[in-house]
């Protein structure tokens, strides 16, 4: 049996609700596969340079440290070389926060989209199930004494289609979702962390306890 085919039937068993949740998984997939290519395109997760730069500037090294951003290809960079040009100025740490924020609100586009899908995909089956049921058991009660209990199981198992469907639907869209969102989070402790470092260079808390640091980037390139 090809795909096509299979559609087909799961369309025909399913009615409408079933074909809102194939459309709504194909929406899901192509947000997934956006969001993947933005955080490979932006260099989520990748601030080994980045974190080499600020490490310099933290160590007073001003010249190696704008050496090293000017090799970083992390999308941060332009926001951390603003916080080394405006180290000192007054009211600073404001406006880089603000434009720290509108960056990493761009990595987050398109989760409200994937949370929404995650809600109500079950939402959708359960509501196919419900109107499946209801026309079970109007045929049953079409049918009169002379019922054939296969006829109402069958109408069951296909009521149920709905509700499998939604599940299989919301089910991967909540993991990714999960993940996504773990990653923005790091991020953004990742980026605050970068902007205290360039506004207010000191020693670690890490440092000074004796303890090897903690680095808020993943150990690669």
């Amino acid at each position: 049996m090809s795909p096509l085919t299979a559609l087909r039937e799961i369309f025909a068993l399913g009615g409408p609700v079933v074909a809102i949740l194939i459309a709504m998984s194909v929406l899901t997939l192509a947000v997934t596969l956006y969001k993947l290519w933005q955080f490979a395109a932006c260099g989520v997760g990748r601030h080994k340079v980045l974190s080499e730069a600020l490490a310099a500037w933290n160590a007073g090294d001003q010249h190696a440290a704008r050496a090293k951003l000017a090799g970083s290809k992390s999308y941060l960079a332009p926001i951390v070389g603003a916080a080394m040009d405006a180290a000192g100025v007054a009211g600073a740490d404001d406006r880089l926060d603000a434009e720290t924020g509108l960056v990493l609100a761009g990595l987050e586009r398109g989760f409200r989209l994937l949370d929404t899908v995650a809600q109500l995909a079950p939402l959708l089956g359960l509501f196919g199930t419900v109107l499946g049921m209801i026309s079970a058991f109007q045929s049953l009660q079409a049918a009169g004494s002379s019922v054939d209990p296969s006829v109402l199981a069958g109408g069951i198992w296909v009521a149920l289609i709905t509700t499998a469907v939604g599940l299989a639907v919301a089910m991967p869209t909540s993991m990714v979702l999960s993940w996504l969102e773990s990653r923005t989070a790091r991020e953004r402790v990742f980026a605050d962390k970068a902007l205290r470092t360039v506004l207010v260079p000191g020693p670690s808390i890490n440092s000074a306890a004796g303890t090897a640091p903690v680095s808020a980037a993943p150990e690669h390139a």
